[in-house]
């Protein structure tokens, strides 16, 4: 009986597993956004060719300004050592999505900033809430993915980057 409950723990364990690996290497879905100057980008051929990471936010989010301002100051550093690209999608609605160009431009990012303001990339991505940070490898796999964010995180986040290898 021991044996049998053993055993079929570490085969759910093993699906479990399983699942969670299929889930980290979904791909990038294709979904067409526009960027501030009104140009449509289709976010499954962006055409970056190092790493890319893809963080979620809003102008009315707290955490999500946080994170990429802190980003924001490590970013050109971050660049120069891995060849990765910030693409930050916002999921403000049609009354304040006027506000991002304001906000962005204000803080000087030097992202690409993309707009999302029917939700459509955030439910193609399974986004329920802000900040959520993915990270992309150059074929296009989701290989992480972090929601919420706390003082440090950038600091996990760049770790995850320099996992999949340097410019």
């Amino acid at each position: 009986m021991k044996t049998k409950f053993t055993f079929l723990f570490c085969l759910f364990a093993g699906l479990l597993f399983a699942q969670e690996t299929e889930k980290t290497q979904k791909k990038l879905p294709s979904v067409e956004l526009k960027d501030l100057s009104g140009s449509v980008i289709n976010t499954a051929n962006m055409g970056f060719e190092g790493p890319v990471v893809i963080s979620f936010w809003a102008t009315w989010c707290s955490p999500c300004k946080k994170e990429l301002n802190t980003i924001h100051d490590l970013y050109p550093d971050w660049q120069d050592e891995t060849g990765v690209t910030l693409v930050a999608v916002s999921v403000d609605d049609e009354k304040t999505k006027r506000q991002v160009a304001v906000y962005s431009n204000g803080k000087a990012w030097d992202y690409e900033i993309l707009l999302d303001p029917n939700g459509d990339f955030k439910r193609a991505m399974g986004v329920n809430n802000v900040p959520h940070t993915f990270l992309i490898d150059t074929e296009g796999n989701i290989v992480y993915s972090h929601n919420n964010y706390a003082p440090g995180d950038e600091d996990e986040l760049y770790e995850e980057i320099l996992k999949l290898g340097s410019k």
